[in-house]
């Protein structure tokens, strides 16, 4: 197996295919995609045609991490909404095949952006495709859950209090040393959750840039990826983790404008941002947004710990980045809990 394939049995891929995919005609290349930290994706090419194939990874998982099943219906269900996404072709829940559950969908021709200044266009375009996050961001938490079959998407009750506990438990089942900061913002966001306020939509769960692809010329946008924190909740969840994102230090490692000057960039506000997603979903305000912010740092703290634990028991995706990934543990928390002051 080629390093490129690390983790995939290529010749397994190949014969399943050729069974279940109408059209599929090898030889097959695989080449894995380096981003990405929780289900290792790869990029399948044939002479005729690309694909895309994300799996669970190998080795013991935590208790409903890495649903790419979920991934797969969630974005099957949104095909003909205003949400765009990639068209799913196959999914193969049997183990045997290549040692986990895994997935086929379309492979998108655009751009993606790590990085939210977005340093290779132009202040115009920086502008419009942030306009587009936040379209899509509204048109998300617009579809109709029930009229797409996504009612019985997620269980009932306080989404937040529901999501603390699930990410309570897991962050305890991956920590690998004590951090008293992640403590402190626990018991702080405990004691700071509002009253459910009824609102219940689809949400993504790790809404942010660099899980979009783009035009590659222009600002529309092709798809949303990375559907595995998906469920029915609150959509001002989503919202603040864009917002967390962007509090965060620009570069490489952070990937967030802390310090930058956004109005020469043509990047909104906070504010801004919220603003036009109000307008967009036609709200009047949002109650308690530093709730939602401080659970967003929280909850990615959570996933970033849990990336270093696979990465400490070797079978991380990207291990290297894994390792940097984990050292970020405390500042997420220490952003919680500045958010939550307000």
């Amino acid at each position: 197996m080629s390093e490129d394939a690390q983790t995939l049995d290529v010749a397994a891929v190949s014969r399943y295919l050729e069974t279940h995919f109408p059209g599929f005609s090898g030889p097959l290349q695989v080449r894995k995609f380096s981003n990405g930290q929780s289900n290792p994706t790869f990029q399948l090419i044939t002479p005729d045609q690309t694909l895309v194939l994300r799996r669970k990874p190998p080795g013991t998982l935590l208790k409903s991490a890495h649903a790419v099943d979920r991934e797969f219906r969630v974005q099957r269900a949104l095909a003909d909404t205003d949400v765009p996404v990639a068209r799913m072709h196959l999914l193969c829940e049997d183990p045997d095949v290549i040692g986990s559950t895994f997935y086929v969908m379309e492979h998108i021709d655009g751009r993606n952006f790590l990085d939210p200044t977005m340093p290779t266009v132009d202040a115009q375009t920086r502008s419009g495709v942030v306009d587009q996050m936040n379209t899509v961001l509204a048109a998300l938490h617009m579809v109709d859950v029930d009229a797409v079959g996504l009612g019985d998407y997620g269980p009932p009750g306080n989404y937040l209090e529901r999501q603390l506990g699930r990410w309570t438990k897991q962050y305890r089942a991956s920590e690998t040393t004590k951090i008293t900061e992640m403590d402190d913002l626990i018991a702080a966001l405990e004691q700071a959750l509002p009253p459910d306020d009824g609102q219940r939509t689809l949400v993504h769960g790790d809404y942010r840039i660099d899980n979009m692809i783009f035009d590659r010329t222009g600002t529309k946008c092709l798809a949303v990826l990375d559907w595995e924190l998906s469920t029915i909740g609150h959509p001002y969840a989503d919202l603040a983790s864009v917002i967390m994102q962007w509090q965060l230090p620009p570069g490489e490692e952070g990937r967030g404008l802390a310090g930058v000057d956004r109005a020469a960039l043509g990047l909104p506000s906070d504010q801004a941002f919220i603003e036009a997603y109000c307008r967009r979903r036609g709200l009047s305000e949002i109650q308690y947004f530093n709730v939602f912010l401080s659970f967003s740092f929280f909850r990615m703290a959570a996933i970033i710990q849990g990336v270093l634990k696979r990465a400490l028991d070797g079978n991380a995706s990207n291990p290297e980045r894994a390792m940097q990934l984990g050292q970020f543990v405390p500042l997420f928390a220490r952003h919680g809990v500045q958010a939550l002051r307000g």
